[in-house]
């Protein structure tokens, strides 16, 4: 297989989007993309998305798309698995990058959700669940993730207050993240005293519904340097799977699917989780970042709640975890998540990230997680 690396990034502004459809969110992303690599042409295309269908009606996006980008008659390809579809998108374009397949390659994800109520969108959310044993008796995703912080707290101490440390945390992040939705500081108070979703969970411990896109490039590390001075190499990669249900799993804290995706990211990069400079976890609620900062090794188990009161995932702090502001403040358009992680560790690599910057990052993690945590997909990045 050959070495595949990363040559160029675009994102669209997240957040509501109203006068601009879904496939020119794309459009807008892929375009940037395209800008930043260099590249005349691309081979081929991978398209994350969950929502399409559900949200706007909108179907066959692998024909959508690159009509509306105009690269037909290139093969283009809709990658599906709930919120982690956009870093799926960038594991198919690795591999056919890597096989030799193609050569230029672009990954991108997209989601349109703020054409639909809330209570539509809640439904359309629940198919990334299990549909009859959890969404057909009447648990959201919020739901799912209390259940998950109440034996968090139960089993390890965690507080209320360390959960509204996290979202205090990315929001002042995200303060200076210029794609951002929400891009402004919030205190803990105004955490705890926000509404309550499912308990504990309160309004500002959950990601909101967001549109938007993000897509980057990718080709042989060995072209790299053709297309630009600052190729970011595609180092590990880890996928991995876990019964969909919450009651399927011995212990609801762990998220079995982070670990072993970790695990295999870890192992094909060939370092350990100390190596790693910043890492852009799935915090689509806050119990999810202190759990992904604990199964990918940043954290015991069980101490993710007191590393964030330390203040060890600070830009400043020991691990930086989520300096775009994570989910929770930069916003979650499903499909594009996974894609705008990678976006974000791309930029601190290369250095540009301003005053967000993790000084002298050298290696940075993506963690790309679907549902409460059926699919995950890490992936491992370094400056060549």
């Amino acid at each position: 297989m050959r070495d595949v690396a990363i040559i160029g990034t675009g994102m669209t502004k997240f957040g509501e989007l109203w006068d601009k459809s879904l496939h020119e969110i794309f459009v807008e992303a892929a375009l940037k993309a395209i800008d930043d690599s260099g590249v005349e042409r691309i081979d081929s295309m991978y398209i994350g998305n969950l929502s399409g269908g559900l949200f706007v009606g909108q179907e066959h996006l692998a024909s959508l798309i690159p009509d509306y980008l105009g690269v037909c008659p290139i093969p283009a390809t809709r990658v599906e698995s709930a919120c982690s579809s956009g870093a799926l998108a960038l594991k198919q374009a690795f591999l056919e990058v890597a096989s030799g397949f193609s050569d230029i390659v672009l990954a991108g994800g997209v989601e349109k959700m703020t054409d639909v109520p809330t209570d539509v969108a809640t439904y359309g959310l629940a198919a990334a669940a299990d549909r009859e044993y959890e969404a057909f008796q009447g648990i959201t995703f919020p739901g799912l993730y209390a259940l998950i912080a109440r034996r968090h707290m139960y089993e390890y101490g965690t507080t209320r207050e360390q959960l509204a440390m996290v979202a205090v945390k990315n929001h002042k992040n995200g303060a200076k993240n210029p794609h951002a939705q929400f891009p402004f500081e919030i205190t803990i108070e105004q955490v705890l005293n926000s509404t309550l979703v499912a308990d504990p969970l309160r309004l500002l411990d959950c990601s909101p519904i967001t549109d938007g896109a993000a897509a980057v490039i990718v080709c042989p590390a060995e072209m790299a340097k053709e297309y630009t001075d600052k190729p970011i190499k595609i180092i590990g990669v880890g996928h991995a799977t876990d019964t969909i249900a919450l009651h399927g799993r011995n212990d609801i804290t762990t998220l079995k699917a982070t670990v072993e995706a970790g695990k295999r990211a870890y192992t094909m990069a060939g370092i350990k989780p100390e190596d790693i400079d910043l890492a852009e976890v799935h915090d689509c609620f806050t119990i999810a970042e202190i759990c992904a900062m604990e199964d990918l090794g940043f954290a015991k188990k069980g101490e993710g709640g007191k590393a964030v009161e330390e203040g060890l995932t600070e830009i400043d702090g020991k691990i930086p975890i989520n300096p775009s502001g994570g989910l929770k403040s930069k916003g979650h358009p499903v499909g594009a998540t996974g894609i705008a992680q990678v976006v974000e560790v791309v930029t601190q690599l290369r250095g540009k990230a301003g005053e967000r910057q993790v000084k002298d990052a050298k290696i940075g993690l993506t963690h790309n997680l679907g549902g409460s945590g059926g699919s995950v997909i890490v992936h491992i990045l370094e400056v060549m």
